[in-house]
């Protein structure tokens, strides 16, 4: 299903979890920093930018973690497999053109930006951009999905 975005969310919602969707808006290097080095990605304008919050939690955060990489190029910052700190990361985010859900991944260790660890009730759920907004398909039934505004951020 499309959903048509300008610099809003759309935020996607189950029954303990959520993500929330944005455009990059920009051309944007998005830089990805692993412990190997850093490699850069580049965003097109009508890219998405998502975060996810896999144990649920406050919706904030998720929306100013996108904030800081599509309008502050914030570096994502990717932590080796089995890492102490990825069960504290309450919110994680990915980029891209397309993002799918994946479920049985560890929090913030994946370099690849097509996908983004979420909950159980997001399997099968895939995210892709298309011109002025987001195209949504497959997840759970009972999903409920709604668009909010972009944040009024100053400098």
């Amino acid at each position: 299903m499309f959903y048509p975005l300008t610099d809003g969310f759309l935020v996607i919602e189950g029954a303990s979890s959520f993500l929330a969707v944005a455009r990059a808006l920009r051309l944007l290097p998005l830089c990805i920093e692993t412990v190997e080095g850093e490699v850069v990605q580049g965003l097109e304008p009508d890219d998405l930018v998502a975060s996810s919050a896999p144990g649920g939690g406050p919706l904030a955060p998720a929306l100013m973690l996108i904030e800081l990489v599509r309008r502050y190029g914030l570096p994502l910052v990717v932590l080796p497999k089995n890492h102490p700190g990825s069960r504290r990361l309450p919110v994680v985010v990915s980029a891209g053109p397309a993002i799918r859900i994946a479920c049985g991944i560890q929090r913030g260790t994946h370099p690849e930006q097509d996908v983004l660890c979420g909950a159980d009730e997001f399997a099968g759920l895939v995210l892709r951009s298309v011109a002025g907004g987001v195209e949504v398909e497959g997840g759970s039934p009972g999903l409920r999905i709604r668009l909010l505004p972009g944040l009024r951020v100053g400098v």
